[in-house]
């Protein structure tokens, strides 16, 4: 029984009682059945379970956490004695409402030091949630995520860009954006209600690109039977935007300029101007000064379609811009795939953000997307990304003297696994005498099973 404080005539029970209900974050704890033992008032409050519905019953039925069935974080805690810090998941409230926390663990000891159950402390985020979306939808535009500055000055611009009906060439790597970038110009402009119509410059043939943009009338080529409108009509009204420019035919290049300057067009085979009522956006990952030095590519056209230029920076450059573009990729995929993911541990979006993303953006994307597939559900781990991305086993020691021990002892392990374990049979494979392979065995603290294949022949 707990002996009173002489000061306050309270038990240390009370005590303990008293500081865990002066606390803003809820505190729990259970004993080696999971059972819940000790319930705050800052627990009742965010899960919205009284104490007295709380105690006795398991701790998953009373936070029912989105990591509860396969990755229990004080499972994890009580089994290997390591705790968790700051882990954030999902729990569902007593109102059926998703609730973000985030947790840490440690073990529950007597005074003994015997370990006689688990803590765990858990904070609420909503309004952390909150903060973080509303800073995203600052530095959102359109479908366009970041809040690194040329970014945020390419977003300025975009409405001014927007309200003119100049062309605009959209320069970056692969993958950083461009075609978003030339939808939210389309979009934030007075053509906003015509077609936005896309054209990959470099996915077609010189021919088939050509009738694709201009169309053409019946009989201009075999099997043209009847007339058929090309992109720039599709696109009357609105914007046409050249995706991959610097890949378009020299013998297209000047049909191109020539709709720029006039505003009309000839189709294929057709012998009457036809007006274009069009604007033009273009984009490359090309060096386009350097093409038009080597005569790849018209002067007079590059002049044309760069009037305004905006130019994007890759991912590398804009790494803080990771964590908001993954949480919005996980969003937008839970969305899509109807999946419960509630985000991505410290360890795999560390190893997210130290990446170089050399297929920038859309690699990012790829790599949430092959997460989506692996992960069950709750939160993304490292496990869930994709091989390449794995963390690398590094041997404790470096040097090729390491290296050379790790691949002697791969060899063996493959040479016995081979013969069934048979030391005599992987011996005579390796050309050495099975009491040298023992002697290594023994070396290289090599783990085999307990049934081996040594007596067999």
């Amino acid at each position: 029984m707990s002996e009173p404080n002489p000061l306050f005539g309270m038990t240390s029970c009370d005590w303990l009682e008293a500081v865990l209900s002066s606390l803003n974050d809820g505190v729990f704890c259970v004993d080696h059945q999971w059972k819940i033992i000790l319930f705050n008032q800052a627990a009742q409050d965010i899960t919205g379970v009284s104490r007295r519905q709380a105690i006795g019953k398991e701790c998953c039925n009373v936070l029912r956490s989105n990591i509860c069935d396969h990755a229990c974080a004080l499972r994890y805690t009580m089994e290997t004695g390591k705790p968790v810090v700051n882990l954030a998941v999902t729990i569902t409230n007593a109102r059926e409402e998703k609730v973000p926390i985030s947790i840490s663990t440690s073990l529950l000891k007597n005074s003994s030091g015997d370990v006689v159950g688990g803590v765990e402390s858990f904070r609420d985020l909503r309004l952390v949630e909150q903060l973080r979306r509303e800073l995203e939808a600052r530095h959102t535009f359109q479908d366009i995520i970041s809040g690194s500055p040329k970014m945020r000055h390419l977003f300025d611009m975009i409405p001014v860009i927007a309200d003119s009906d100049s062309t605009v060439l959209i320069t970056g790597e692969s993958g950083t954006g461009k075609g978003l970038v030339a939808k939210a110009i389309h979009f934030s402009s007075p053509r906003e209600d015509g077609p936005f119509i896309t054209v990959n410059c470099s996915a077609m043939p010189e021919t088939l690109l050509e009738s694709e943009l201009f169309g053409y009338k019946a009989g201009a080529f075999t099997d043209a039977r009847r007339d058929k409108p090309g992109r720039f009509a599709a696109a009357e009204g609105g914007t046409l935007f050249l995706d991959e420019i610097g890949d378009i035919p020299l013998s297209i290049q000047m049909k191109l300029l020539r709709v720029i300057q006039e505003k009309v067009y000839e189709p294929l085979g057709g012998t009457k101007s036809v007006n274009a009522d069009v604007r033009i956006l273009s984009a490359t990952n090309k060096n386009l000064e350097q093409l038009v030095k080597e005569e790849r590519f018209r002067m007079d056209l590059y002049y044309r379609i760069n009037v305004i230029r905006l130019e994007l920076p890759p991912l590398s450059q804009r790494s803080g811009d990771i964590p908001m573009l993954v949480n919005h990729f996980i969003a937008r995929f839970s969305s899509i795939k109807g999946k419960d993911i509630d985000g991505i541990v410290p360890d795999a979006l560390n190893i997210l953000m130290h990446h170089d993303y050399p297929g920038n953006v859309r690699e990012l994307e790829n790599i949430i997307e092959h997460a989506f597939v692996l992960c069950p559900g709750g939160m993304i781990r490292t496990d869930h990304l994709p091989e390449y991305l794995q963390p690398k086993i590094v041997p404790p020691e470096s040097g090729a003297l390491q290296l050379l021990r790790q691949y002697e002892k791969e060899l063996i392990l493959e040479v016995l696994r081979r013969n069934q374990w048979s030391r005599e049979r992987a011996a005579r494979e390796l050309g050495i005498h099975k009491t040298t392979l023992f002697r290594k065995i023994q070396k290289l603290e090599l783990q085999l099973p307990k049934k081996d294949g040594r007596s067999k022949r």
